[in-house]
């Protein structure tokens, strides 16, 4: 009974979205990217290919300069790139992670996936001169190195926000329900060289299962990484929650602790049904994402929760059921069922 109102509530909140498959969904209004996915499938290529072309189509535009070379430079002005692909049918993953003087991270990603017995490779990088803000200078010294106060008293103005920094995350699913999903990014404009954020980490940037869906994030990748959002998402619908509530559950577990991060989140299940949700936070209070089961491509506008930090917490039905102790039910906001 709690799980199944506290379904019913979500996704009243938060309309379900359905298509036919097969079925390409992926964050922000990057129509040339999802376009190149669908043409993938169309001409007979697979998930993989699909998330492949898309993310690439992406890179070599330099979407919002926030994916791809040339943008997002960091403290020392330059360009690294980050990014993941996921094999929903055997959970393979490739990703990499400040790569330099390459521009399909994509592409090398997936070839770490294929080629490589390993999951993460990470380019050259971790020099830290003193821009680092540490002490003792990290050019004199070897060490150990303490913050100097500004930093922490500076911290929550070095977190992302709409203008400094996007992800490309997409979720691609055939006719027989084959999932697949992947990111690129060019991270968050002058961060310290050497930082990754969530997009090539597994479970946060994305996730995809083949047994459930697949889901995709974007935003403040420091913090989401910290609650793996896709993989939960993705495990939600494994459990029987619809994408649109398996979404809003990912964002409400962060929101639980930083109440105005940035961020985003696209979900679908292997039968065609596909949501998302965002937070609002200043500069973001409608979230587009892109949707294609055919053509034209169509771009999809939510409204972001106006979550109140003083509102408690709801248990999905996932995390009630492994707890011991019973989570009283509030009524939705749109009134008892």
């Amino acid at each position: 009974m709690f799980g199944s109102l506290l379904i019913a509530s979500l996704t009243v909140l938060v309309p379900l979205g359905h298509t036919s498959l097969p079925l390409v969904i992926n964050t922000w209004p990057f129509k040339n990217a999802t376009a190149a996915a669908w043409s993938a499938l169309q001409s007979g290529g697979s998930v993989l290919d699909a998330v492949e072309k898309g993310c690439a189509r992406c890179e070599m535009e330099q979407c919002d300069g926030s994916v791809g070379y040339g943008g997002s430079p960091d403290e020392s002005g330059e360009t690294t790139l980050d990014a993941m692909i996921m094999n929903g049918d055997t959970i393979e993953v490739g990703a990499v992670a400040d790569l330099r003087r390459i521009k399909n991270a994509i592409g090398v990603a997936r070839a770490v996936m294929e080629h490589t017995d390993h999951t993460l490779l990470v380019g050259e990088s971790g020099q830290c001169g003193p821009e680092c803000n540490v002490f003792p200078d990290p050019s004199k010294s070897c060490g150990p190195y303490k913050p100097r106060a500004t930093v922490k008293q500076n911290i929550r103005a070095q977190h992302a926000n709409i203008h400094s920094h996007d992800t490309i995350g997409m979720v691609a699913l055939d006719k027989d329900g084959h999932v697949a999903a992947g990111t690129s990014t060019n991270g968050l404009t002058h961060k310290v060289p050497g930082r990754v954020g969530d997009s090539p980490i597994v479970g946060a940037g994305a996730y995809a299962d083949s047994s459930a869906g697949g889901a995709a994030a974007t935003g403040d990748g420091d913090l989401m990484m910290r609650f793996l959002p896709s993989y939960l998402a993705v495990e939600l619908m494994r459990a029987g929650a619809d994408p649109s509530a398996a979404c809003k559950t990912a964002i409400s577990r962060i929101k639980r602790h930083y109440s105005e991060f940035f961020g985003a989140i696209i979900c679908a299940n292997t039968s065609g049904h596909y949501g998302a949700a965002c937070n609002k936070a200043p500069g973001l209070s409608q979230f587009h994402y892109m949707v294609s089961d055919s053509e034209p491509h169509n771009a999809i506008e939510i409204s972001c929760f106006p979550f109140s930090p003083q509102r408690s917490y709801t248990w999905s039905p996932w995390e009630a059921s492994r707890r011991r102790t019973v989570v009283p039910y509030s009524p939705p906001l749109c009134g008892r069922l």
